[in-house]
């Protein structure tokens, strides 16, 4: 029975995919696991196996040519068998419409359920709610946290589980009123883009059936965590409905503080996006003293578990978050294949702690150096378009905006949080834009599309003393910049050795879109904004 074989998505990003080569002609026998291509994706050349075994019948996308990504890439079956139904986009015959729906049956049974898949199984009523696609780039997404158990009555807004993409973890609301009749997805465990994630409909509504090669239900787990989840489910709906029963926009980080705190979070006004109570919220809300004895209790035995955790002598291992992986491939990705240089230069400071000193002077105003950084960046930028452009393989983009991503570190690696059109904002904007970002960075509360968007970036390691250092790009953008400690130290001044503050400062930049020459006009023209910090102002 023939295999369509379609045109494999091999990267992220990846739309189309242009045969490079064929290994294998019409006619040829193929075995599993023989190269049957290579394929040139939008990053790099990779050899296409076949998983099947057969005889080529057909090749859908010639040599040197590309086609869309599940478009027909080849036909592999039995010597001689007609597939005329299969090719060219016309209606196959009843006999090839039965055969391929029988194999479409079989290959039902050997892969994850797909929404099309179930549909007609499903009872009349139920609701399937499929994993959602909470950013550009993501393609699976991990189940941090249930907060509702099969069972459990579910109406339009509550929030059903909170889910840890490539960037962020997020709240994932229900749009649907029921009872939640399957979890797809354990907690912790991660599935693919518009797999089946929950069902809700009427109560006793039996969907066993459904969906069979979906993940073992929650019920298999151990009975202990189980007893466990329904523990902190009931601790969690306590503290929440104390209150009031209308449901508050928190971030989870902010929601476990409330509640080791005794904050009832219906009297905290948020601060962040649409009114969202974040992290810095709830420690707000607390006199001082208490905040700072709440903030510091947590990390003790935390320190001291990690400590007794590694047994000189002994590995151990820690799983990789989905956050980890996916940096792990982009920085990958955006070492090999941008080529890097690097430009370095030496900034004096001295106008610039004056110039800060002076506005942290005004009534309720607070800038950081950083803050000073990001608003010189973003108007040199302006003066030179080139470096915030992006390559997009035959041509080059350069952008109409300016928005500055600024990395932050977090557990599990960096993310970097995007100020859209940097150039417009003010110091104060900038700062507390910043602050609110970073710290919703940190607990997890970050929106993926503030983290989309960016034409170039920022990296300040210097307030771990850190001097001098070089960054990977972020790419699509084309440079980053790498901001070292300020050192007091002696300098030289109109022919006299005195003391002076120094900066360091080094652009990466992408040569196949940034020439060396315009990335040091860039860095000459940022070295005159923070050694003249007035000059922002022509």
């Amino acid at each position: 029975m023939a295999e369509v074989i379609t045109m494999p998505r091999l990267s992220d990003t990846m739309t189309e995919g242009k045969v490079a080569k064929w290994h294998k002609k019409v006619g040829d026998k193929v075995k599993e696991g023989d190269i049957l291509a290579e394929i040139e994706t939008d990053k790099a050349v990779q050899d296409f196996e076949s998983e099947i075994e057969g005889t080529l019948l057909y090749v859908g996308v010639e040599e040197g040519n590309a086609a869309a990504v599940d478009s027909v890439l080849a036909i592999i079956g039995s010597e001689g068998e007609d597939i005329s139904g299969l090719t060219g986009g016309s209606v196959p015959s009843a006999t090839a419409s039965e055969e391929k729906k029988s194999e479409e049956e079989s290959k039902t049974e050997n892969s994850s359920t797909s929404v099309e898949q179930t549909t007609a199984e499903i009872p009349v009523g139920v609701e399937v709610i499929t994993m959602p696609r909470l950013s550009d780039t993501m393609t699976e997404g991990k189940v941090a946290k249930w907060h509702k158990k099969v069972g459990d009555t579910v109406k339009e807004g509550d929030l059903l589980a909170e889910i840890e993409t490539d960037k962020a973890v997020q709240d994932f609301e229900s749009e649907f009123n029921g009872v939640l009749l399957k979890q797809g997805v354990e907690e912790g465990g991660a599935a693919p883009v518009d797999s089946v994630l929950a069902m809700i409909g009427p109560e006793g509504t039996d969907v066993s059936n459904v969906g069979t090669s979906m993940p073992a239900a929650k019920s298999e787990k151990p009975a202990e965590q189980k007893s466990e989840t329904q523990k902190e489910d009931k601790k969690e709906d306590v503290a929440v409905n104390h209150s009031s029963s209308e449901r508050v926009a928190i971030s989870p980080l902010a929601k476990k503080m409330a509640e080791e705190k005794g904050v009832d979070i219906h009297a905290v006004q948020g601060s962040g996006e649409n009114g969202r109570i974040v992290k810095k919220d709830i420690e707000n809300y607390q006199p001082s003293a208490s905040k700072a004895s709440t903030s510091t209790q947590p990390s003790a035995p935390a320190a001291s578990q990690v400590a007794l955790s590694f047994v000189q002598g002994e590995d151990s291992e820690t799983p990789n978050s989905q956050v980890r992986n996916i940096i792990a491939k982009r920085l990958s990705e955006s070492k090999f294949t941008a080529p890097h240089y690097y430009l370095m230069v030496e900034i004096n400071m001295d106008k610039a702690i004056e110039a800060r000193k002076e506005i942290n002077s005004l009534p309720d105003t607070k800038i950081s150096f950083n803050d000073m950084i990001i608003k010189a960046t973003a108007v040199a930028l302006r003066k030179h378009p080139q470096v915030n452009s992006s390559w997009a393989g035959d041509k080059i983009i350069h952008r109409g905006n300016i928005n500055i991503g600024v990395a932050v570190a977090i557990p599990d690696g960096l993310v970097v949080p995007v100020l859209k059109n940097t150039d417009q904002m003010t110091y104060t904007q900038i700062s507390e834009s910043v602050k609110d970002m970073a710290g919703r960075a940190k607990s997890k509360g970050l929106k993926a599309n503030e983290m989309e968007g960016s034409t170039f970036s920022i990296s300040n390691l210097g307030m771990f003393g850190i001097e001098t250092f070089t960054s990977i790009i972020n790419q699509p953008n084309a440079a980053i910049l790498s901001v070292g400690a300020i050192i007091e130290k002696p300098v030289v001044k109109n022919g006299q050795i005195v003391v002076g503050n120094t900066m360091k400062l080094s652009l990466a930049c992408d040569h196949r879109v940034v020439d060396g020459a315009t990335g040091a006009q860039f860095l000459q023209t940022l070295r005159t904004y923070l050694e003249n910090p007035l000059t922002l102002l022509l």
